[in-house]
């Protein structure tokens, strides 16, 4: 590998900076629900570079980073995408997928990534950006309707147990839980943490202080659609039951 100066080094950092305020190919979504009985779901993809054909190459990671192509495989695996244009890409089930387990949803993650046409320019570093999202195979017993997907009362049976100064999520459901915000109130000031995922029949920590939320903590988690519902618990003792919060205005 050759070694670059420091004036070279510059150009390539400001290259760098330009193509991560510029990425060519976008996603149509934050996140995959894939319903078990589907033979695939459709990703929708789009080359917003006006003037530049781009690859887009797409893979599904298990859980511990691994590439895989069973029991879910993504097609076409690379496909070129023309300036201004728009295609699809799907994510079709294998036989295998009848192996996982049917009573919860297993995690995966879906990878795109955008791929340059050569450069003719001298000392230019071509950075190939990929965006990677979650994706849940929900087997077909536990499937939810678009009503239940963006507002379901299943998230009323998560509670809370103070630990100490922090609450612990309890998570009974088949379904991961992501919680991305907490505050004491609906409209109170938000208490700062890193985003939780609960997985399904599973608890996790928030690590944040307990008391900093009250008696009344309400959380926002993230649905199907990548929309923020709330959930607002009441706490009696170290125990808190959640409510949907029907309108966050």
């Amino acid at each position: 590998m050759k070694t670059l100066t420091p004036p070279i080094l510059g150009a390539l950092v400001l290259t760098f900076v330009a193509q991560q305020a510029s990425a060519a190919i976008a996603l149509d979504r934050t996140r995959v629900v894939y319903n078990g009985g589907e033979k695939s779901v459709s990703l929708n993809i789009s080359n917003e570079n006006k003037s530049l054909p781009y690859l887009a190459q797409g893979w599904l990671e298990d859980v511990q980073g691994n590439k895989i192509t069973s029991p879910l495989t993504v097609l076409p695996p690379v496909q070129r995408v023309e300036p201004g244009a728009k295609s699809q890409v799907k994510v079709q089930a294998t036989p295998a997928v009848n192996s996982l387990p049917q009573d919860r949803e297993t995690l995966f993650y879906f990878n795109l990534r955008e791929i340059p046409p050569r450069s003719t320019k001298p000392n230019t570093l071509q950075i190939a950006l990929q965006t990677r999202i979650k994706l849940f195979y929900r087997p077909a017993p536990i499937r939810l309707d678009n009503t239940q997907a963006a507002e379901g009362d299943w998230v009323e049976k998560v509670t809370l147990t103070r630990q100490g100064d922090r609450f612990v999520v309890s998570n009974p459901t088949p379904y991961f839980l992501t919680i991305v915000e907490g505050a004491p109130s609906v409209k109170g000031k938000p208490v700062g943490f890193n985003p939780v995922m609960v997985s399904p029949k599973d608890s996790a920590t928030i690590e944040a202080s307990a008391a900093a939320f009250g008696n009344t903590p309400v959380l926002t988690y993230v649905n199907d659609y990548g929309g923020r519902p709330q959930i607002q618990f009441s706490c009696g003792g170290t125990t808190c039951n959640g409510k949907r919060v029907q309108d966050k205005k």
